[in-house]
């Protein structure tokens, strides 16, 4: 018998690239037209993020927090747990994301519009974009179906970019426990699309890891530039 650690991800994966695509052609059928509900979310989080304020931003965490229940249960728990062990913890988590937005972003208000520098804003802004409005035509750009388009508020990878694009808004003082969840999505994604030997398994995690970057840079920006004024 092998040893467990001769084991890789492409070894432990327990579907096809043809299951896994034809997974969201049927999610999407399913559950046509939410998708339009979906797309006016994007463009409320959008119009709200150029708004700014406390406001918008709590009003952003509530549209955020929906999203994720919504990917939580109706893709996680009902659609990804036919052909993955793992989608009830995935589930459990995106709900915890839920909650941690409804109580950091919703009641405390830490999501209001405080970029460290017009970089950072610029970038989760782009981000925000990419998500909601370029993310949709991978799956046609790469030869697959439009039924099989992953939407922003419905599939869980457009929704954790968009997540992490908003929390750079808030770089002067981002809300931490808000990243851990949606980073660790974009790295399981990436290894999960790797594993499938799908062209675009790093467009996930490079978007995450810069967002990441981006934020730990503008908390530093924004320590340094309150310690000056003192």
């Amino acid at each position: 018998m092998s040893e467990w650690w001769t084991y890789g991800p492409r070894d432990l994966l327990l579907f096809s690239a043809q299951t896994y695509y034809r997974l969201f052609e049927l999610y999407n059928l399913e559950w046509w037209p939410l998708h339009i509900l979906a797309l006016a979310l994007g463009a409320a989080v959008l119009l709200l993020g150029r708004r700014g304020g406390e406001r918008a931003g709590r009003a952003i965490a509530v549209i955020l927090a929906l999203c994720w229940l919504w990917v939580a249960w109706g893709f996680y728990w009902q659609r990804y747990a036919s052909i993955n062990l793992a989608a009830a913890y995935f589930a459990w988590a995106w709900g915890v994301q839920a909650l941690l937005l409804l109580w950091l972003g919703g009641v405390r208000g830490r999501l209001a519009s405080a970029p460290a520098s017009r970089l950072q804003w610029r970038t989760g802004r782009v981000l925000l974009i990419f998500a909601l409005l370029l993310f949709p035509l991978i799956a046609p750009l790469l030869g697959r179906s439009w039924t099989q388009a992953e939407l922003f508020g419905m599939a869980p990878d457009p929704t954790a970019l968009a997540t992490l694009g908003v929390l750079l808004y808030a770089g002067a003082r981002p809300a931490w426990a808000l990243f851990p969840i949606p980073v660790a999505w974009c790295l399981i994604s990436g290894i999960t699309l790797w594993a499938m030997d799908a062209p675009d398994f790093a467009v996930v995690p490079l978007a995450a890891l810069l967002a990441v970057l981006l934020a730990i840079g503008g908390a530093w920006a924004g320590a340094r530039s309150r310690r000056s004024r003192r």
